[in-house]
Formats: C-alpha cells, sequence, structure tokens
C-alpha cells in the first residue's frame, strides 16, 4: 500500500512538475550584463522515489523526496562570485533519514536507510579567480578529483557533499596540479544531523601529465579529523588511465591504480593497508563492456583502506553495502554490459546497464556475498529519466538488500 501511494504522489508531482517547467530553457546560457559582466543562474532540480527491501533491517522504506538547487555565478574580468541554495523535501518520508527524533521517532525510525533527510542548506558559496593557466577558488566549493573514487561530491544522493576549502589548479601544456587545504567536510546528512560536517585539516594533491594515449596522476591526500580520528590517515598513489583506437569507432579503454594508506595524526589505530584497482573496456557499435578487480586491502584485520571523502555509490554496488570497508578488508571482482539504443519514440537517447559484482574480503578468504545491478535510461521531452535497480545476496556480511529508483530531473 505504502509503494502504491508512493508511486500516486511521484506520478502526480510529476505531471504537475512538468505542466509547469519550462521545456524550452537551456542550461549553460550566462546572461551578458554588460561587456564585462556575465550572470549565470543556476536553477536544477532532482524529483526520486527510493524502495528499499533489507531482510531483517526493519520495514521496507519508501521515500520520494524533491531537491532543487537555486543560485547563481556572477563574472567579471575572470573573477566569479557564486552562491547556491539547496533544499530537500520529504514528499512521502517512510524512510529512516538517519536524523534520531525525526517524524516523531525518538530514536532510529522503523525503516531501512534513505540517507536523503529533508535539508536546506547553503550548499555553495565560493569566489574564484581564473587566469590564462591556473584558477584559485575559496569558500564552500564542489570538489571532484579524478573520477572521484577518493575526493567527489557524492552526487547520487539529494544533499551534495561540499568542502570548506582553498583550491589551487594549473595547467601547463600537458601538465597539471591540483592542490586543496580544507578545514571541513560538509556531508550529505542534513544540517539537523550530528553529522552534518566534519572538521579538521585536509590536504589534497594530484598532479598529472597527459600524454596521449594514457594519463598519469600522482597524488597525495592527508586526512587530519578533528572527531572522527579513527578515519584520520595518509594516502599517497598513482594512476594511469586512457584509451586505445580499435578501428573505426572502437576502443579500449583502461585504468590503474595503486595506493598507500596509513594512519595519521590522532587516529589510535596504527595500521598500514593497499588499494590496487585494475579495470578494462571496450566499445563497439554501441556496445561497452567493462571488467575489473578493486581491493581495499586489510592490515591483518586490524583495519582496511578507508575513502571517506570518496562518492560512494558509484563503487563496490549501487546496494550501497560498503560504505566503510570492513576491518578484513575488501575485493571487487565485477563486470558489465552497457547499450545506448538511440532514440524510441519519445524516448531520447535510450541507454541501459548491467553489472554484476562478487564480493571477498581481502584478510581471511570471507565470502562476502554478491550483487547485480541494472540501469535504464532516457530523456522525454528534455527531461532526463533514470530507472535503477540494486540487488544484493549476503553471505557473509550485511543483509539480503533490494533496492529500486525511479527518478526525474531538470537543469536550467
Amino acid at each position: 500500500m505504502k509503494t502504491a501511494l508512493s508511486l500516486a504522489v511521484l506520478a502526480a508531482t510529476t505531471a504537475s512538475f512538468a505542466m509547469a517547467a519550462p521545456a524550452a530553457a537551456k542550461a549553460g546560457d550566462p546572461i551578458k550584463v554588460s561587456d564585462d559582466l556575465t550572470i549565470d543562474p543556476i536553477i536544477e532540480g532532482n524529483l526520486r522515489w527510493e524502495h528499499v527491501d533489507q531482510d531483517n533491517a526493519g520495514l521496507d522504506a519508501d521515500a520520494v523526496t524533491m531537491r532543487i538547487r537555486a543560485g547563481a555565478e556572477a563574472t567579471t574580468h575572470g573573477l566569479s562570485l557564486l552562491a547556491e541554495a539547496e533544499g530537500t523535501l520529504a514528499i512521502s518520508d517512510h524512510y529512516n533519514d538517519t536524523i534520531a527524533g525525526n517524524n516523531g521517532y525518538l530514536g532510529a525510525e522503523p525503516y531501512s536507510v534513505v540517507a536523503d533527510p529533508q535539508n536546506v542548506e547553503l550548499n555553495r558559496f565560493q569566489l574564484s579567480y581564473k587566469g590564462k593557466a591556473a584558477k584559485v577558488t575559496i569558500g564552500r566549493q564542489r570538489i571532484i578529483l579524478d573520477d572521484a573514487r577518493f575526493v567527489g561530491n557524492v552526487g547520487w544522493r539529494q544533499n551534495e557533499q561540499t568542502f570548506d576549502a582553498i583550491r589551487g589548479e594549473a595547467k601547463v601544456g600537458p601538465v597539471s596540479l591540483d592542490a586543496t587545504y580544507s578545514i571541513s567536510q560538509r556531508t550529505i546528512f542534513g544540517v539537523d544531523s550530528p553529522n552534518a560536517y566534519f572538521d579538521g585539516d585536509f590536504i589534497l594533491v594530484n598532479a598529472a601529465v597527459d600524454v596521449k594515449p594514457v594519463k598519469i596522476t600522482g597524488f597525495a591526500y592527508m586526512l587530519d579529523y578533528d572527531t572522527r580520528i579513527a578515519f584520520s590517515s595518509q594516502t599517497y598513489g598513482v594512476m594511469a588511465a586512457g584509451s586505445l583506437p580499435l578501428g573505426g569507432k572502437a576502443k579500449l579503454d583502461f585504468k590503474l591504480r595503486y595506493a598507500s594508506q596509513q594512519d595519521y595524526k590522532l587516529n589510535p589505530v596504527h595500521y598500514s593497508a593497499d588499494y590496487y584497482g585494475a579495470e578494462l573496456g571496450a566499445s563497439v557499435a554501441g556496445f561497452g563492456l567493462k571488467g575489473g578487480v578493486e581491493v581495499l586491502g586489510s592490515d591483518d584485520g586490524v583495519a582496511a583502506f578507508q575513502t571517506p571523502l570518496a562518492t560512494l555509490h558509484a563503487f563496490n554496488g549501487w546496494a550501497d553495502l560498503f560504505l566503510t570497508t570492513p576491518a578484513n578488508g575488501l575485493r571487487d571482482y565485477y563486470g558489465g554490459l552497457s547499450k545506448k539504443f538511440g532514440n524510441a519514440g519519445p524516448l531520447k537517447g535510450l541507454n541501459g546497464a548491467v553489472v554484476y559484482h562478487k564480493f571477498e574480503s581481502d584478510f581471511g578468504s570471507v565470502n562476502y556475498g554478491q550483487e547485480w545491478d541494472a540501469s535504464l535510461g532516457f530523456a522525454v521531452a528534455g527531461y532526463p529519466v533514470l530507472l535503477k535497480y540494486a540487488n544484493y545476496d549476503a553471505k557473509a556480511f550485511g543483509t539480503d538488500t533490494e533496492k529500486f529508483w525511479l527518478q526525474v530531473s531538470f537543469k536550467y
């Protein structure tokens, strides 16, 4: 009954939203105020239904949420000021938003977790200057490094992760440098959560050289948390990624990565763990095929390699069972198939994907479980629509979990 009601609310809200929104609007077009000043409005939204079914984990969750971001960026002579507010409305709140006391419950709500709490916050407020070869940004900002495996904005969740930081970026020929000093990680959990933010001293450095067909990146991330000290760490690594033509439009993509992590500053646990990642992919005639392995190592079960600033939903399965690496580490063997179908009547840019994961521990040879993920995306009248599904089959870690998402978004 709750699922049917949630779908009805989603359908009604989507219909009224589609009628009210101007489909002809175009994103990315700054308004020219004068010869020296432009203003780029920011208006975007995301309407989503998320259903979660977990064995022995409380009641099934049904969350219908609407996220709106609004603001503007003014630019003159390379100097830009950006301000953006973000608000998430819980239209149907039959879910555990991770904030104890919400929705009339004194403790944790008796549903599975959907980490999209109702929330209004200042998402970004930044001042930046961009020259011919360098850019400096100060303030609350979005930071995504490489593929967001170690540092990202957690863009899948409704409330975005941002950072209070100063960041410098420079590029000279094939060489680029990206360095950030941050004093606060502004999380996805909303302003009412005790985990709304984590302060500390965070140093993030990337240096890359792009020598086609490969780009080699070295990185160093030093995280010194004030209170979240179990995640204080120093990580050093290197990544090589690129594409090789196979003839015609076919190509072979590759990504290789290694990193070493140790405890840092006030972390009470002394450990050392390695990360290995290798992925190969091929694109032929609209089909995409990929396979790989990712290892987040363990120091003999004492502690494991962690990535607390990452966009974690994009890795190790969409069911999100491994947002924190188990102490015995994680080995993720995965393979996937995707297809771009093109336009199908009113469905524009139709595409689909299926991914399989096999999860094991790095220490102790434990069979954690396996997972199937699938997605279908297209646009209707200019509005992107996404359907996603995740099914985690637990063996020795977590619980059997099914998740389904339906979302419609817009951006002007």
